[in-house]
C-alpha cells in the first residue's frame, strides 16, 4: 500500500512580489525530494481599521493559509519581508491566531525554516529571521538553517544566510533574485523536505 506523500507547507507574506518567489524556489526545492509535495500559501494584509478589507481570495498569488494547513504539513517554511527587523505585521497576525495549535502540540517535532527579502542592502534580514524563529519555537519545532556546506553562502553579496534564505530585493522589490540566492532557497526547501522524510522513517 502506497502511502500519501508528505506535505511540506511553505507559508509567506510578500507586498512587492520578492519574497513571494523566494517562497517558489523553496518550493521547487522541497518538490525535488521524491514523497514530497510543497503546498504555498500566504495571509492577507492587515488592516488599520478592524474590519476585512482584503478579499476571501487573493487575486494573485497563492490561496490564503487555514489552521488546518499547519496541522497537515510534515514541514513549515516561513517567509516575510523585514518590517524595521522584524517580520511583517500580517504574518505575526496570523502566527498570533495559533494558539489552539499551540495547546495541542500539533507543530511540535516538525521541521521548520525560515527566509526573508529586505529593500535595504543592511536591512535587518538575520534579525528578521531569528524573529521569525521565536513562535516556531514555542510550538516545538526543530528549526534549521542553511549550513556552510552550501558554497554559495562564500560567495553571495545580497542575500543567504546561515540563519535561512534571504534577499535584497530593493526598495520596491525590483531587484531580480542573484544565482547564489536562488541555489540557496531551492537547498533550503529540498533539506527541509529531506529532514521531514527522515523524521517520518521514510
Amino acid at each position: 500500500m502506497n502511502r500519501p506523500n508528505l506535505t511540506i507547507l511553505i507559508l509567506y507574506y510578500s507586498r512587492h512580489g520578492a519574497t513571494r518567489r523566494l517562497a517558489e524556489l523553496i518550493a521547487q526545492g522541497v518538490e525535488s525530494v521524491p514523497e514530497c509535495d510543497a503546498r504555498l500559501r500566504t495571509v492577507p494584509a492587515v488592516s488599520t481599521v478592524a474590519e476585512a478589507t482584503e478579499p476571501a481570495i487573493p487575486e494573485h498569488g497563492a490561496p490564503y493559509v487555514e489552521l488546518q494547513d499547519l496541522e497537515q504539513c510534515a514541514g513549515l517554511a516561513l517567509g516575510s519581508p523585514t518590517r524595521f527587523g522584524n517580520m511583517a505585521a500580517p504574518l505575526k497576525y496570523f502566527l498570533d491566531s495559533t494558539s489552539a495549535q499551540w495547546l495541542s502540540g500539533a507543530l511540535s517535532g516538525k521541521p521548520a525554516c525560515v527566509f526573508t527579502s529586505t529593500g535595504s542592502l543592511h536591512g535587518g534580514q538575520e534579525s528578521t529571521l531569528l524573529s521569525m524563529m521565536l513562535p516556531l519555537m514555542h510550538h516545538g519545532m526543530m528549526l534549521m538553517g542553511l549550513p556552510y556546506t552550501c558554497p554559495e553562502l562564500m560567495t553571495t553579496a545580497t542575500g543567504g544566510t546561515p540563519y535561512g534564505a534571504s534577499h535584497w530585493a530593493g526598495p520596491n522589490g525590483t531587484h531580480a533574485v542573484s544565482d547564489d540566492t536562488k541555489s540557496l532557497a531551492v537547498a533550503l526547501g529540498k533539506r527541509l523536505a529531506q529532514t521531514a522524510c527522515k523524521l517520518k522513517g521514510m
